[in-house]
């Protein structure tokens, strides 16, 4: 029997998604000063965007629509925790779930799980490295700060571009679609840190237009049919607690993975919790 969820997300399945993210790309790179200026206003007044964080509240100095979403915070808007030993919140959003990676499956919604080997791409040694370990998945709407940040400092040892659908990624739809974070698009950052192995894992969704990092630029678009991977076996960066590490041209999905009795997440990190970037979400366990 389909329930009212199922119904709302069943014309997801029939929906061209990669062609209406390039409709939607070209939408939001648009210049054009009138259109772009009323799509930033509806959505500013739609979801109450606080443009009082932003660098730049003048919404007429914003080139186009993306210029505004991927906006850059005020450099006193966010506090990053500096606690040793803290896990600072990688993003402003909500969180969709959190907790213990259990028999190599991850939580999406009631009655809903997803396998770490599928979300990784099918790579068994690096799906090993999270074995009965620890995730939060954090959901950025379209008021959010469009950014990701450093949770901890680490060290990048390999991005994975793992192609696929583009599902909506709202409240709704994970309820509805089984394994949807191990079916939508997706580029994997994979970091030693102090913790350990953790991967931060960008999940596109419908009408996301693409996903960057900050060393490599644009990874999505293009779109294509096999897995990308790309090793940083030399001159690897290394990027600080609060350091910028990619953005999404839309909204999305965030997921941090970290392996067995490395980190603890706070008492209240709980779904649907409301959560700012840079805040205190959990404590590292045991250092390497």
């Amino acid at each position: 029997m389909f329930t009212k969820k199922t119904l709302i997300t069943i014309p997801q399945y029939l929906l061209p998604h990669h062609l209406l993210s390039i409709l939607m790309s070209k939408l939001t790179h648009c210049e054009n000063t009138v259109w772009k200026n009323l799509f930033i206003k509806q959505i500013v007044k739609c979801y109450k965007v606080n443009m009082n964080e932003s660098a730049t509240s003048d919404i007429n100095k914003f080139k186009s629509f993306n210029d505004f979403f991927t906006r850059e915070l005020k450099a006193d808007a966010r506090t990053f925790t500096n606690q040793k030993n803290d896990i600072a919140c990688p993003a402003d959003g909500a969180i969709s779930q959190v907790g213990k990676i259990e028999g190599g499956q991850i939580f999406q919604a009631k009655g809903k799980h997803y396998s770490t080997i599928d979300l990784v791409g099918g790579d068994s040694d690096l799906a090993k490295l999270f074995e009965n370990g620890s995730f939060a998945t954090i959901y950025l709407s379209p008021k959010d700060y469009h950014r990701l940040h450093m949770p901890l400092t680490g060290t990048l040892k390999e991005m994975i571009h793992i192609p696929g659908r583009l599902f909506s990624v709202n409240k709704t739809t994970t309820e509805s679609v089984d394994r949807l974070f191990a079916r939508n698009e997706r580029v994997i950052a994979l970091f030693e840190t102090e913790a350990g192995p953790m991967a931060m894992i960008l999940v596109g969704a419908i009408f996301v237009s693409s996903i960057e990092t900050v060393w490599h630029g644009v990874v999505t678009p293009p779109t294509i049919s096999k897995i990308r991977t790309w090793k940083y076996d030399n001159n690897a960066p290394t990027l600080r607690i609060g350091a910028e590490m990619g953005r999404f041209n839309m909204g999305s999905t965030i997921i941090v993975l970290f392996g067995k009795d490395k980190t603890l997440w706070i008492n209240n990190l709980i779904a649907d919790k409301t959560v700012k970037l840079g805040e205190k979400i959990g404590s590292i366990l045991t250092t390497i």
